[in-house]
């Protein structure tokens, strides 16, 4: 059974990892140095890459063959290997999503005190660590108080706010940020080159412009792309748009100028096509949405968007600006508040597109 790209793709080294410079440089200043915390906090959205640094962080903790003024795991050695291919016996995983009781911690608590089997560091690695209950914190907090001095605990969570301050204050805290389409893009193309497939370029700008900030959800979207295709001929855009339902931005655009020349009839029809060509309509209003959102920015600060980070092309991000011009930001936000109650009440409406319709019936009797 063939691997999945995010997992065949997975970094192993944190030169490898791409778009967490601020992560990987302290991380890696702290090998060099030998300052290891005993506890650390991975704080970031999903898909960031917060478990694959600790999988890696644990490897160079352990790395049989890392000498000093060294801090990459060499992936070569027994422990390294072992880790890799997630049976080495000193690194233990808890997905807190179902671990989440006070006993889970206990036994997790009693499992630290033993010293590791092989390794230097016995690492444990907790995620989703936010949904672990009121006991089980506490009886976290306790072990995180007292650790032993082989045990390094790696907790990772996508809802910091959740999480209670003397847990959070125990811990090196590390802020993850939202990865941008730039980034995502490179690693896409680094994949199929590897794969050898070849896309057209806007194609992979259109997976990674949805993957919103996952390198993880822009690697499955290129998994069913590449099993699509079969791996043998080059892959368009448009076999991306039917395959994954998502929507080119020339659509939101055309359906934008709808809008702002007050063309309820025009713009009515063309949802109605949406539906008829079988676009999925809650795709359509989050791309839209998305959109909105952007030419908002964009109109707050016009050096906001560049082609690089962005995903939008140059003449995608000049047609927005050119929407703009004439608008004010209070209408823009206007359109969003719109938009973004249609989304919601399009889940429970029996005609799904009805919500867009009464928004775009609001806007353009504005």
């Amino acid at each position: 059974m063939s691997l999945a790209l995010y997992r065949k793709y997975r970094p192993q080294a944190f030169a490898e990892i791409i778009g967490q410079t601020h992560v990987v440089q302290t991380l890696t200043n702290a090998l060099l140095s030998n300052s290891i915390s005993h506890a650390y906090l991975f704080s970031g959205p999903r898909g960031s890459g917060k478990t694959t640094i600790a999988r890696v962080l644990a490897k160079a903790l352990n790395c049989e063959n890392r000498k000093e003024n060294q801090f990459e795991p060499c992936n070569k050695c027994s422990s390294c290997l072992e880790i890799a291919a997630g049976n080495a016996m000193d690194i233990i995983e808890v997905d807190a999503a179902s671990h989440r009781g006070v006993d889970d911690i206990r036994e997790l608590r009693d499992g630290a005190r033993f010293s590791p089997v092989k390794s230097k560091h016995k690492v444990f690695i907790i995620d989703e660590c936010h949904q672990l209950s009121k006991d089980a914190n506490n009886a976290l907090l306790k072990t995180l108080e007292e650790p032993p001095s082989h045990a390094v605990f790696i907790l990772a969570t996508t809802e910091i706010h959740k999480m209670i301050p003397t847990l959070v204050s125990r811990c090196q805290r590390f802020d993850f940020r939202r990865l941008q389409t730039s980034d995502i893009i490179k690693k896409l193309e680094y994949i199929s080159e590897k794969e050898g497939i070849k896309f057209d370029k806007s194609a992979l700008s259109l997976i990674a412009l949805n993957a919103r900030g996952s390198f993880r959800d822009a690697e499955s979207l290129l998994d069913e792309c590449l099993s699509f295709s079969g791996k043998t001929t080059l892959i368009k855009t448009e076999d991306i748009q039917e395959l994954l339902g998502v929507v080119e931005i020339s659509h939101i655009s055309k359906f934008v100028d709808f809008l702002l020349a007050k063309d309820a009839k025009s713009a009515v029809l063309f949802l109605n096509k949406m539906v008829d060509d079988g676009i999925d309509l809650q795709e359509f209003t989050k791309t839209l949405v998305y959109y909105l959102r952007q030419a908002l920015l964009t109109k707050i600060n016009p050096d906001f968007l560049n082609p690089e980070i962005s995903g939008f092309s140059t003449e995608e991000i000049a047609k927005m600006k050119n929407q703009t011009s004439n608008l004010k930001e209070k209408d823009i936000q206007n359109m969003l508040e719109l938009f973004i109650e249609a989304e919601n009440k399009m889940k429970y409406a029996s005609i799904p597109q009805l919500p867009l319709e009464l928004a775009v019936v609001d806007i353009t009797n504005i």
